[in-house]
């Protein structure tokens, strides 16, 4: 007669440390509500004049969300460089996807510093800083497209797994990823909310 094992003794899915794989999920969940409020963000474009004041709200609260995908992104090139086993076992991204990376980062500060400018800086800056703010944006949105493409399967897998009650025990930290992120959209509401009324009347000063 065969005998069953106790589902106590049953060997359990060894959970691992946060290390690369909660560095990777965190990234991958942030990108997701990035593309979403960018996928929002664009909307406001086509109508800039009427949906100025969404715009300046949007941009804002993006900030900080895509300040923590700016820092969990360097933090896996930091680990890497400087000879982190369990990051050198993942391995790097694509060739081309690490080329791109730092461009993306570049004219990501330089679309949101000069879209801030726009509304906060004197008017005697506004034409230059619009030409910046445009040119940057043409620019980054075609790097970005390759950057998303080059990573959708990726961030589609590792997005949900600290939301789904099977995965996200599998991985320790979970819930200080999801306090992290969660702070970082409630810190964007904020500054949104705080900042947005300055924005009135800026697009006739241009």
């Amino acid at each position: 007669m065969t005998q069953r094992t106790p589902r106590h003794a049953q060997p359990r899915q060894p959970v691992l440390q946060g290390g690369v794989e909660g560095n990777a999920r965190l990234t991958s969940a942030i990108a997701v509500i990035i593309f979403v409020l960018l996928a929002v963000e664009g909307v406001t474009i086509v109508r800039i004049g009427n949906l100025l004041n969404p715009h300046v709200f949007i941009g804002v609260l993006l900030i900080p969300p895509v300040a923590l995908k700016i820092s969990s992104t360097a933090w896996r090139f930091y680990k890497y460089y400087t000879g982190s086993a369990e990051y050198r076992q993942k391995g790097p991204p694509p060739l081309l996807l690490r080329l791109l990376g730092p461009f993306v980062v570049v004219l990501t500060i330089v679309v949101f510093a000069s879209g801030v400018g726009l509304v906060f800086l004197p008017v005697r800056y506004s034409s230059p800083l619009l030409l910046i703010h445009k040119a940057s944006f043409v620019l980054w949105f075609g790097a970005t497209a390759v950057h998303v493409l080059g990573h959708v399967t990726e961030t589609a897998q590792l997005a949900p797994r600290d939301w789904l009650a099977r995965s996200r025990r599998q991985v320790r930290g979970a819930a200080p990823r999801q306090w992290v992120l969660v702070s970082s959209l409630v810190l964007g509401v904020l500054c949104a909310l705080l900042l947005t009324p300055y924005a009135y009347g800026w697009w006739t000063r241009v």
